[in-house]
């Protein structure tokens, strides 16, 4: 794609939302150069539905997410003309969907169930333009654990990262020691697939190295 944004000023680029509270996310996102104007996380309700496989679960969050943030600024305002990145991750084994830790048991249950084997984690990335007109990728990651001991459950319980987080963990702190292998998207297991998200934006007309300039 040809990028003729060079002759855009700071000003005259569109708005971007990053629909989600993530802090993740937004370092996510601020690392592949691009700093969103606006933050809108939805308020969802995001309980599985039933026999609901993981690939389908978060597919219908992400979109759930950007639907949330465009029905926001459909009246007018900055936003109206903004473009929106919205993305749910989701952690499972085999079709089990482990859930974001809120207490102890479950944090530790994750970590036994997860210890000494493969799990996946899927990210769906959903995009939106000026137009509506929405873009979307599934990314799939498979993650070995290491065996955990009980010493290093208890441990990693009792540090409190896990909370709030898919699967009991988080592959950017101290649980990354427990990785053995990686096979697909690091940045996805985090929270966001960079490579697909900026080629998502890129391809719906995003000036996307036009923010690399302004930040260099």
């Amino acid at each position: 794609m040809t990028d003729d944004s060079s002759s855009l000023t700071a000003d005259a680029r569109p708005k971007l939302v990053l629909a989600s509270g993530s802090p993740r996310r937004l370092a996510l996102l601020q690392q592949a150069g691009l700093e969103p104007d606006a933050l809108l996380p939805a308020d969802l309700d995001e309980t599985p539905l039933k026999s609901e496989a993981p690939r389908e679960l978060v597919r219908r969050l992400s979109r759930a997410k950007l639907d949330a943030a465009l029905a926001t600024t459909r009246h007018g305002g900055d936003l109206a003309n903004a473009y929106f990145v919205a993305a749910d991750t989701v952690v499972a084994v085999g079709r089990r969907i482990l859930p974001k830790a809120e207490v102890a048991d479950e944090a530790a249950d994750c970590m036994r169930l997860l210890s000494g084997r493969t799990h996946r984690v899927y990210t769906a990335v959903c995009i939106a333009g000026p137009k509506e007109r929405r873009r979307e990728r599934l990314v799939e990651t498979r993650v070995r654990f290491k065996r955990l001991s009980a010493k290093e459950i208890d441990g990693y319980v009792a540090s409190g990262e896990w909370r709030g987080k898919a699967g009991g963990y988080a592959i950017q702190g101290l649980a990354g020691s427990f990785v053995v292998k990686l096979v697909g998207s690091y940045s996805a297991v985090v929270g966001l697939p960079l490579y697909e998200t900026i080629a998502l934006l890129d391809g719906e007309g995003y000036p996307v190295r036009a923010a690399w300039r302004d930040a260099a």
